[in-house]
């Protein structure tokens, strides 16, 4: 891809290709090579939706460094990259070329999730991914189930980090309730570091925080079973 993109001279998918090869960095665990990465491809493309979201592979692998400055500062740069007037082939096309509002303040949730002080930030921008979620996609744009997903569960992540759990009841239970057919595998990482949350002291003794955490086992052994079913074509 990079041989091709070189060959006809197209920045902005030299851009892209640098934001999927640092999304495969931060995947396994090479945040540092995220970030060189990323910045490297705000050199070939630095607005537009694919601009925006190399600023937030920034910030998620800033955060995993443990740089809050740097975390906070790309992804005040991702909102102002996409508030600017930008067009190429890449938005045409559509499909992985785009991103949602949503999905855009889903990911700086999740960045700031991951700063010891990011809560009440992440929840910020949370609450604003789910609301637009929750309104549908505007015109040309596309949500991803996980995505629409994983906002709520990082949300209430977040707001058990700002010790509000009611608010994080309220915001994982659609997810909860979902039907077999409707959940998400991949949604454990993130159903992980929400059991994390819940086993902290300040929630300890608390009937409501026991019963979310029993839900969550629930969820998951539920979810496992379902994928094992699918994997072996089904029961009998």
């Amino acid at each position: 891809g990079w041989a091709y993109a070189t060959i006809i001279d197209n920045r902005p998918l030299l851009g892209h290709l640098r934001l999927a090869h640092a999304d495969i960095a931060y995947w396994n665990s090479q945040p540092r090579r995220c970030l060189e990465l990323a910045t490297d491809g705000l050199g070939y493309l630095q607005g537009g939706p694919s601009g925006a979201l190399l600023h937030l592979a920034s910030a998620r692998a800033a955060a995993r460094l443990g740089d809050a400055d740097g975390t906070r500062n790309a992804v005040a740069a991702a909102h102002d990259a996409r508030g600017r007037e930008f067009q190429d082939e890449l938005l045409e096309i559509g499909g992985e070329f785009t991103l949602s509002l949503a999905s855009q303040h889903y990911f700086a949730g999740s960045a700031l999730i991951n700063l010891p002080d990011g809560a009440v930030s992440a929840v910020d921008e949370l609450q604003r991914a789910v609301g637009l979620y929750d309104e549908g996609p505007g015109p040309g744009e596309q949500h991803s189930s996980y995505c629409m997903l994983a906002a709520r569960v990082d949300l209430a992540t977040a707001n058990l980090r700002a010790g509000r759990l009611e608010a994080a009841v309220a915001a994982v239970t659609p997810v909860l309730e979902l039907t077999s057919t409707r959940k998400v595998s991949s949604l454990m990482q993130c159903l992980g570091r929400m059991r994390t949350e819940l086993a902290q002291p300040v929630f300890r003794g608390s009937v409501q925080a026991h019963d979310l955490d029993e839900e969550i086992e629930r969820f998951c052994s539920n979810t496992v079973m379902a994928a094992m079913q699918s994997l072996f074509g089904g029961p009998g």
